[in-house]
């Protein structure tokens, strides 16, 4: 690509660019290894001196393709696909973290990720402290360390739909030395890239939004390249000290802007595994060839069940970031000034009782744990995606037991409407 297309060509056209006579769709590389003619052409690979594929592991050309496409909506330099979205946030903090670090987190992040922070890398002797989204810089700037190595916060958070300050939260970390890392699964780069805004480093969850059609579980990593590891190599000796595991390679000096990724695969990916598999990239990239599509649809029927849902006599309250009035409407025309994304949170008068009866008769929407695909699903997180969180970590992650999770489908937005009424008059 040139550089000069818009997103919905790189939609399209971006990362597989078939040559004479080869397949006009992007092929799925089915296959574990890849032959060469030499022992030493091989050798090269693993002393990375050439690129190319050797084992699907570390790279697949189907792999590669879609990572280019997302790396190249996020303007970032480099990108790598992983398992899951999970997957993703933990290579892309432990890559620059290890026992004795510190991170910095949101307090509003998906309950995944608050728990893989929180619990299973705390066992990794990996340290962190949770701020408030909405926290002055002065009270951001205590949350920090001298062992600190990295910030973490959502675009737009799961489930509370707190937008990010993205500036502020990126001004916090580079006067503290370190990079932000921010999750955009739900604003996807149709609505917001955050390198545009400070931001170091991108993750998604592209089982959501990205696929859209909850065929495939998978995660992205990119980077801007814009983060100097190399004024740092107090910090970061993992990218700017030789890896004895790798022949010495010193990532930065070796690879500059791509050393991140380069480390996250040769390493990470070498040793965790928690690889994507070409099917499902393959089927990633399907989806993301009509991103651009459906990402207004959804922004436009969610603005349309919110502003219903907002006049209901039996709601108690709607967090939708779209709503004139809403606590972050002037944020999300900032940062997201096409729309947000198509999920509405809200609570009903009858409480937690009256939530579960409204969403039993309930006929089009589906109970699923599923979020951010082309059919409208429902949920409620406490009782289901945050149920490891107590009373008062939800409170914290903007989780009020009440809450009811909304992802609005593309359907027509009068049939979703039809059947909210529907179920609400049962109530």
């Amino acid at each position: 690509m040139n550089g000069k297309y818009e997103k919905e060509t790189i939609c399209i056209q971006s990362g597989w660019k078939p040559k004479n006579g080869e397949p006009r769709v992007l092929p799925i590389y089915q296959s574990t290894t890849f032959k060469y003619e030499t022992s030493e052409q091989m050798g090269r690979l693993f002393d990375l001196e050439e690129s190319g594929f050797f084992y699907t592991r570390l790279q697949n050309p189907t792999n590669e393709f879609v990572a280019q496409k997302i790396c190249e909506l996020e303007g970032g330099v480099a990108a790598m696909l992983t398992s899951s979205g999970q997957a993703a946030n933990y290579y892309a903090v432990f890559n620059i973290c290890e026992a004795g670090s510190h991170v910095v987190m949101s307090s509003t992040v998906y309950g995944g990720t608050f728990n893989l922070l929180m619990v299973t890398m705390k066992k990794m002797g990996i340290d962190c402290t949770v701020v408030d989204p909405d926290a002055s810089e002065e009270e951001l700037h205590k949350a920090f360390q001298d062992n600190t190595r990295c910030m973490l916060a959502e675009t737009i958070a799961n489930p509370a739909l707190v937008v990010l300050d993205i500036e502020k939260f990126a001004k916090a970390a580079h006067d503290h030395q370190v990079p932000l890392i921010v999750d955009n699964t739900f604003a996807t780069p149709i609505n917001c890239r955050p390198f545009e805004w400070g931001a170091d480093i991108v993750t998604h969850s592209t089982t959501k939004y990205m696929d859209g059609h909850a065929m495939c579980v998978g995660g992205a990593i990119v980077d801007s390249g814009n983060f100097d590891w190399g004024k740092y190599p107090g910090k970061y000796p993992g990218l700017c000290m030789p890896d004895d595991s790798y022949h010495g390679i010193t990532y930065t000096e070796k690879f500059g802007k791509l050393a991140y990724i380069t480390k996250a695969t040769t390493q990470l990916m070498r040793d965790l595994g928690a690889a994507q598999s070409p099917q499902n990239a393959f089927l990633l990239n399907v989806g993301l060839e009509t991103l651009h599509l459906r990402v207004p649809r959804h922004c436009e029927n969610a603005l349309a069940v919110a502003s219903y849902l907002e006049k209901h006599e039996k709601v108690a309250w709607v967090n939708y970031p779209g709503l004139e009035g809403n606590r972050y409407y002037e944020r999300a025309k900032k940062y997201m000034p096409d729309g947000t994304c198509g999920v509405v949170s809200f609570g009903l008068k009858g409480g937690r009782e009256a939530a579960a009866e409204m969403m039993d008769h309930l006929q089009l929407a589906s109970i699923v744990t599923h979020v951010a695909d082309a059919r409208t699903s429902i949920l409620h997180p406490a009782s289901h995606t945050h149920r490891q969180m107590n009373d008062q970590q939800l409170v914290e992650a903007g989780v009020a037991p009440d809450l009811i999770r909304l992802s609005v489908g593309i359907e027509n937005k009068n049939d979703i409407i039809e059947d909210l009424k529907q179920a609400l008059d049962k109530v």
